[in-house]
């Protein structure tokens, strides 16, 4: 009789569990809600309800997750082109694999002891709270899937704010995540948004009192609205990535890294190769491999005033084409590429404005120098200190090494296309929160902790 009426409480919690989410955030699926107050409220319970858990089984909530985000890649992919019409399909597959696989979890959450005559002292790694995470267009599932794995390691709830134009794939993800983390056996709502993400609901996530910690994954505008929001804030902003290559390099090599990691995903990552930067004495020969490589030449003077034109808005990408095909891109100046073609590059001056803006799209422009001490200058110039992403290409290690030391950028790829630094084809974790601007650099569960210290005076010192 005690085993039945087990089952039948069991049975009877999960009814409940069911009409509160019906009731609560039933909008357009699990966690959604109408308001940013609810969202926030709904988080703030659910947290409380996760510290009860063991570590153990909040183990078992990041499988689920990456189970979830696993088996949903493709749908999140397809759903991300067709509602914000950029990138392409494939590469968003393997973002959605590789932000499930290799994102850290609770075994990120390391402890640092200390032990003497006086006893013993712990250094842990403590959850915030409730995390507000505002997350970009460019990468909609990708940010949900990383930083849901890494905060709820941590101990934290996480209300997104999706940007708008990509909010129902966002949500979508949101709605997979919590239907994975209910059925592990966690809270309902550990992850939340809103039904219509707006400026104004993402203002009441950032002013509100039970907001412990605000992480902006976007451009320089959001990153500065929630460094000025007085709450402790990571940002993570943009990048204008260069590529540097020397009269050491294996050529060849160098030519199809720069164009695979510049055409991934319609160059809509931060970390890809925004401009190249080569030594004279190899340019020629570095660009007739690019073109054996994807990458379609134009030299027409007329053409390339036209496309920097298009491409450029008073300094920065023109929107409407960020993340485009190069394909779309040239045939809204009248030039028709062929099939295979991934990429557009174009050989410019040093000051020009497609070297300076952070275009997000597959047109790269080539800059010629006359040695690797000037190609490091424009590179350190080019990238305008932000910190974000560099490559290079040499087997020089001096050079590498003078370049690393010069750039100070978060990421820093030597001999490989610009996603390596991500973990796509290179070794370490991944991560699509990438803050550069507030130095946590590339972001994983213990940036989304507490550092707290517990001393035990006398005793428990073995030595």
């Amino acid at each position: 009789m005690a085993v039945e009426a087990k089952a039948i409480e069991e049975i009877v919690k999960k009814i409940l569990e069911e009409m509160m989410i019906k009731k609560d955030a039933c909008i357009t699926g699990y966690g959604i809600f109408e308001d940013m107050n609810e969202a926030i409220e709904a988080a703030t319970i659910a947290q409380k309800e996760l510290l009860k858990l063991s570590l153990e089984q909040r183990g078992n909530l990041i499988t689920a997750i990456r189970k979830a985000a696993k088996d949903n890649a493709e749908t999140f992919a397809q759903m991300a082109v067709d509602e914000t019409g950029m990138g392409n399909y494939g590469d968003k597959v393997i973002k959605n694999l590789i932000a499930a696989e290799k994102t850290p979890g609770i075994e990120d959450l390391t402890t640092e002891a200390f032990s003497g005559d006086h006893g013993l002292t712990l250094v842990e790694l403590s959850p915030y709270g409730v995390i507000g995470s505002i997350t970009p267009t460019t990468n909609p599932t990708e940010t949900v899937i990383c930083n849901s794995i890494g905060m709820i390691a941590a101990g934290n709830a996480v209300v997104f704010s999706p940007h708008p134009t990509a909010k129902n794939t966002s949500l979508k993800a949101i709605e997979v995540i919590n239907k994975a983390i209910i059925k592990a056996g966690g809270p309902p709502n550990l992850i939340t948004s809103v039904a219509n993400p707006t400026i104004d609901q993402a203002n009441i996530m950032m002013k509100h009192k039970k907001i412990k910690l605000l992480v902006a994954t976007g451009g320089p505008g959001v990153v500065k609205a929630v460094l000025s929001s007085g709450k402790k804030a990571i940002g993570a902003g943009a990048g204008n990535p260069p590529a540097v290559v020397d009269e050491t390099a294996n050529l060849e090599k160098a030519a199809r890294d720069i164009i695979d990691g510049c055409s991934f995903d319609n160059n809509l990552p931060c970390t890809a190769e925004k401009e190249v930067i080569v030594v004279d004495s190899v340019a020629d020969y570095l660009v007739s491999y690019m073109k054996k490589h994807g990458a379609f030449l134009i030299t027409d003077k007329e053409q390339i005033q036209k496309l920097t034109e298009l491409v450029v808005d008073n300094g920065h990408a023109n929107k409407e084409l960020v993340g485009k095909s190069v394909a779309h891109i040239l045939q809204r100046i009248g030039i028709e590429v062929p099939s295979d073609a991934r990429v557009a590059i174009l050989n410019v001056e040093r000051n020009h404005p497609l070297v300076k803006a952070e275009l997000m799209m597959p047109i790269l422009p080539v800059v010629r120098v006359e040695n690797v001490d000037a190609a490091i200058e424009l590179a350190v110039e080019a990238e305008q200190g932000f910190r974000h992403t560099a490559i290079m290409h040499s087997t020089n290690i001096d050079n590498l090494t003078k370049f690393s030391k010069e750039i100070q950028t978060t990421i820093f790829v030597k001999n490989g296309p610009s996603y390596a630094g991500i973990g796509i084809g290179g070794e370490g974790y991944a991560t699509f929160t990438i803050a550069g601007p507030t130095g946590e650099g590339l972001t994983s569960a213990k940036d989304f902790a507490r550092r707290r210290k517990c001393v035990l005076v006398d005793g428990l010192s073995i030595r």
